[in-house]
């Protein structure tokens, strides 16, 4: 069975083809992230490349595979802390992304839904995880945001007798709540747009058409209890203080 894409010098030539025109674009729209694109390209080549090494060693033990998982759980913890607020107090992200993501994982595990086998929940967790911090960030950003624009009608709120919390859930949830749109998108459309990597790369591995799609709509209805737990505690999270801007 023929690969998806081959390595070879046209990857490369392709790879640093379109990373030139992601920075280009980024520079000629003067968006001030194409040393951003850059850094990113690069880290994520060299981390690539290295983490497909550390796998082919960790998913032959389960133990070890568990501490990987462990492993992606701080760093994508220390990414929305990162993204979120510049103060220790960013470190709380490590709730919503971790309470999200890893209940799924053991429950999935549990039910012999995904075989307790490091090859198989290293990709998943990492898939779940990776939802997560992008929909702590998401509703973080969002709802820190309108805590900011609109801190008088925070203020206004608790001067007519709203407790702090209640404020606070009233202004952030809403926007907050935007950050559950790419995944439902996603979800949505599946097969219509888009044939997710997932289904791709099972149905590669030889799986069959009906076993790839099985595979990709348990991820993507995984990926939306994960996405909502961690976009819920990310508002409680806004709504109480406990994630803050200086």
């Amino acid at each position: 069975m023929s690969p998806l894409v081959e390595v070879g010098w046209p990857l490369a030539l392709a790879l640093v083809l379109l990373v030139a025109m992601a920075v280009a674009l980024a520079g000629y729209g003067r968006l001030g992230l194409h040393s951003d694109v850059l850094v990113a390209s690069v880290r994520a080549a060299l981390q690539l490349g290295a983490i497909a090494l550390v796998l082919a060693a960790v998913v032959r033990s389960l133990w070890l595979s568990l501490l990987f998982v462990v492993f992606m759980t701080v760093v994508a913890s220390g990414t929305a802390a990162r993204r979120l607020v510049r103060s220790r107090c960013g470190w709380w992200s490590a709730l919503p992304v971790a309470a999200s993501s890893l209940p799924v994982v053991a429950l999935l595990v549990g039910l012999q839904v995904v075989p307790a086998r490091g090859v198989a929940v290293v990709p998943v967790a990492g898939i779940l995880i990776g939802g997560a911090m992008t929909g702590t960030v998401l509703a973080g950003r969002r709802g820190l945001d309108e805590l900011v624009l609109r801190r008088g009608e925070v203020e206004a709120a608790m001067a007519l007798g709203f407790v702090d919390r209640e404020a606070g859930l009233m202004v952030s949830r809403p926007a907050a709540a935007e950050a559950m749109l790419p995944g439902l998108d996603a979800t949505r459309t599946v097969g219509l747009v888009a044939l997710p990597g997932t289904f791709v790369g099972t149905l590669l591995g030889g799986a069959s058409p009906v076993q790839a799609g099985a595979v990709q709509l348990l991820v993507l209805v995984a990926l939306l209890a994960v996405q909502a737990c961690a976009v819920v505690l990310t508002i409680e999270l806004l709504a109480r203080g406990v994630l803050r801007r200086p």
